[in-house]
């Protein structure tokens, strides 16, 4: 669950409000005609989205089971929690189509390019969301992961996407949240409670969202202008963006090493983390010297290496997880 962002109206972005949902709606009404193939349907659950999230996940259910691992229950869960979020993945592209549809990067999806329509779309996620939640509860036997992933859900499709992506800057802390509950999803259920180990892998996502969408938003600030997104680089500007970034940064590094000073995980994952903590503060501290092209070029190693960030330590964390005595 995404990443991931906005905020008060943006005056750029409100002088195109003329494109709005009804004129979206009726343009894919013509566009129907166009053939649809499987990749749409693929796309659509945006699955860069899908597979990150389900590799922490994975470790978050790795890291309870302690390498006592029931190979049944663990694809159940992983085939749950895909599904979950999926469900909100397409049920964000659902409702975000008049922005979509303003944006270069994303206005030749399927649904606001026209080939498939908004209703389809909505049942589509509503099926995929609710098969998720079943296999997780039926499955999976975890009402716990069950509720997680409904509560994911919710605040990723209603909280964050509906209501505080186009009003507020304080978005992606929000987003934060949902995007956070899959390693808490697989964590819970094994474990079949929320213990400290399910509050540290929580932070440890949490944390690691914001920058990393913000650099995005760095990147991209004048596509998420023109959408209307009030994204905080767009609405306060990337100075104060930048500190921001610093904060979350920093405190992602005494989480990682919470999770070795409490026995989850081994010395590998400590030495790594902190390392990899150590030279993302770093890179953030060096952006406040970039301007112009050079905060662009900043900004995207900045992306770049939260992907390698998140990407190595969640395979750390499942190759350093301590075995059940």
């Amino acid at each position: 669950m995404e990443n991931q962002v906005t905020y008060e109206t943006v005056s750029k972005g409100s002088s195109q409000e003329s494109v709005g949902t009804d004129s979206i709606d009726a343009n894919l009404t013509r566009g129907t005609a166009e053939p649809v193939t499987l990749k749409e349907f693929y796309r659509l659950v945006k699955p860069g989205i899908i597979y990150s999230n389900l590799m922490t996940a994975f470790a978050g259910y790795w890291l309870a089971a302690q390498w006592d691992v029931d190979w049944i229950h663990l694809i159940m869960t992983m085939l749950g929690t895909a599904l979950v979020m999926a469900g909100g993945t397409v049920l964000n592209n659902y409702l975000d189509r008049e922005m979509d549809a303003k944006m270069e990067r994303t206005q030749n999806r399927a649904l606001p390019s026209g080939r498939l329509t908004a209703n389809f779309v909505l049942g589509y996620g509503i099926i995929l969301g609710t098969i998720g939640l079943g296999v997780l509860y039926f499955g999976a036997q975890s009402p716990l992961a069950t509720l997680i992933g409904l509560l994911g859900l919710f605040l990723y499709v209603w909280l964050y996407t509906a209501w505080f992506k186009r009003t507020s800057v304080w978005s992606t802390f929000v987003g934060a949240f949902s995007g956070a509950t899959p390693p808490v999803i697989g964590y819970c259920a094994v474990s079949g409670t929320v213990d400290l180990g399910a509050i540290l892998i929580f932070l440890f996502l949490f944390l690691w969202q914001p920058p990393h969408f913000w650099a995005l938003g760095i990147r991209r600030m004048e596509e998420y202008r023109a959408a209307g997104f009030p994204l905080l680089p767009v609405v306060k500007g990337t100075f104060v963006t930048k500190i921001s970034m610093v904060r979350y940064v920093v405190l992602l590094v005494p989480v990682t090493v919470m999770l070795t000073a409490y026995g989850y995980v081994g010395t590998i994952f400590l030495i790594v983390s902190t390392i990899l903590g150590l030279t993302w503060v770093f890179m953030s501290v060096k952006g406040f010297k970039a301007n112009g092209e050079a905060e662009i070029v900043w900004a995207k190693r900045m992306f770049l290496f939260s992907l390698l960030y998140l990407t190595l330590l969640s395979i750390l964390m499942i190759i350093d997880t301590t075995a059940k005595l």
